[in-house]
């Protein structure tokens, strides 16, 4: 059975051999790193497998997530060089995302969802952030998207 590599994956794996050949010791790293995340994704489980470009995305925004939270607490302790180093394997892994909600399409988007399930009150915000998951999807962190639900659920 032949298996199809996900053009994201092939793309991360063209990049990173780029990257070495330009001796781009930030780009090479974090595409190893990221690599790494997706191929421990894929033996995850019963059954090796490749993973979609949709399931990368989410390796991908794992990883900057990690990074971002990484570079918060480096700069809280006072270690600004690894801040800045987890800050920059953060901005070059967000190259591969697809591009970021802004606030205001992420409150129309939010006002759009609720409206279509006729949500009202805090409770219903589990089934907001169900239904707006898949519209989101690798657009927007999900502590962001919480946020806004529940801002305008208490509204």
């Amino acid at each position: 059975m032949m298996v199809v590599m996900s053009a994201l994956k092939a793309k991360l794996e063209a990049d990173l051999s780029a990257a070495m050949k330009a001796r781009d010791e930030l780009r090479t790293r974090t595409l190893r790193m990221a690599l790494t995340a997706v191929r421990n994704e894929e033996v995850a489980g019963k059954q090796a497998r490749e993973l979609s470009d949709d399931e990368i995305i989410k390796v991908l925004t794992r990883e900057v997530k990690k990074r971002r939270e990484a570079a918060e607490a480096f700069a809280g302790a006072g270690r600004a060089e690894q801040a800045r180093a987890e800050r920059a394997e953060s901005e070059v892994l967000a190259g591969y995302l697809p591009a970021q909600l802004s606030d205001e399409e992420l409150t129309a988007l939010v006002a759009e969802v609720i409206a279509q399930t006729g949500a009202s009150g805090p409770k219903a915000m589990g089934q907001v952030m169900k239904a707006i998951g898949p519209k989101v999807a690798g657009r927007a962190e999900g502590s962001r998207v919480a946020a806004e639900v529940k801002r305008q659920l208490t509204a």
